[in-house]
C-alpha cells in the first residue's frame, strides 16, 4: 500500500513537473520571442554608422577651420625693393582704390619686373618680364592692324598707361589677357618658339637689359602665369598699370599727385 502511495504521488509530480518546464521550453523556441530580441541588436549595429558619418563630418568640418585659420594666419609676403615711380603708383592704387574690386598689376618698364595684388591689394608676388623692344610709351596708330613682318623695331614698344585687361582669344585660338587689344599688346606666357630670342634665358638674367625682344607684348615665365596671373584674372580681368619708360609719371597717371593728400594708413609701403 505504501508503494501504491508513492506511485501515486510519483504520477502527480511528473505531470505538474512536465506543465511547468513547457513554458520556458516554448519561450525559448519561439519566434515570436526571439525576434524582439535581433530589433535591438540591428539597431545598436546602426549607432556606430551613425557616429561614424557624425565623426567624419566633424572631423572634415575642423580641417576646413584648421585650413581657413591657417590662411587667415599666414603672413603676407614680404614687399620687394622698387622704384620709386613703382612705389608710388602701387601706394596710389592701394590707397584711392582705383582698381575698384579687380585684382591689378603694376609693371615698372625700366626694372622689366611685374608686381601682382588681389583686389584687395595684398601683394601675391614679383617675376620679371619681357617687354618691346621699342623704347618708348605709346602705341604707333594703326601697328595693331600691321602684320608683324610690316611692324618696324621702332614700333616695338610696350604703351604706358592704365588699362582694363581681359582675358580673349589670340591667333591659333591661344587665349591672352589682352591688355590693349586695338594695338595687339597682351600679356602672356613666355614664347619659345623662337629659339635665337633666348627669352627664357632673358628673363632668366640677373639685370633688365636684355628683357627688351617682343614686338610690344609682354612675356611672363609660364609657371607664374599659369599659377597665379590667369587663375587671378580668368573670370572678372583686372586692371594692368605700366608706367613709362621716357615720360614723366604724373604726366601718365596725374592722379598720382594726389597720394600726399590721402590718409598715410590706408597707402601701401613700397
Amino acid at each position: 500500500m505504501a508503494a501504491a502511495l508513492l506511485g501515486l504521488i510519483a504520477g502527480a509530480i511528473g505531470p505538474t513537473a512536465a506543465l511547468g518546464r513547457a513554458p520556458l521550453s516554448d519561450k525559448a523556441a519561439s519566434p515570436s520571442v526571439t525576434t524582439p530580441s535581433r530589433k535591438p541588436v540591428k539597431a545598436r549595429g546602426n549607432a556606430p554608422a551613425k557616429s561614424r558619418s557624425k565623426g567624419g563630418a566633424k572631423t572634415a568640418a575642423a580641417r576646413r577651420a584648421a585650413a581657413k585659420a591657417k590662411a587667415t594666419d599666414t603672413p603676407p609676403l614680404p614687399e620687394p625693393v622698387r622704384s620709386e615711380a613703382a612705389s608710388r603708383v602701387i601706394a596710389w592704387v592701394g590707397s584711392a582704390h582705383d582698381n575698384g574690386a579687380l585684382p591689378y598689376i603694376v609693371i615698372d618698364k625700366q626694372a622689366a619686373s611685374l608686381s601682382l595684388f588681389d583686389a584687395k591689394g595684398t601683394f601675391l608676388g614679383e617675376t620679371p618680364v619681357l617687354l618691346g623692344i621699342g623704347i618708348g610709351d605709346d602705341s604707333t596708330p594703326g601697328v595693331g592692324a600691321k602684320d608683324l613682318s610690316e611692324i618696324g623695331p621702332a614700333e616695338r614698344t610696350t604703351p604706358a598707361g592704365r588699362f582694363v585687361a581681359k582675358f580673349g582669344r589670340a591667333f591659333g585660338r591661344q587665349r591672352v589677357l589682352w591688355v590693349d587689344y586695338a594695338n595687339s599688346v597682351a600679356l602672356h606666357a613666355v614664347i619659345t618658339t623662337h629659339k635665337k630670342e633666348q627669352r627664357v634665358a632673358r628673363l632668366l638674367s640677373p639685370t633688365p637689359d636684355d628683357n627688351r625682344i617682343s614686338f610690344g607684348c609682354i612675356n611672363v615665365g609660364t609657371s607664374f602665369y599659369t599659377k597665379q596671373i590667369r587663375p587671378l584674372f580668368l573670370k572678372t580681368g583686372g586692371v594692368v598699370y605700366i608706367l613709362p619708360d621716357t615720360k614723366p609719371l604724373d604726366t601718365v597717371f596725374p592722379r598720382v599727385r594726389l597720394l600726399p593728400y590721402l590718409a598715410p594708413a590706408e597707402q601701401v609701403s613700397g
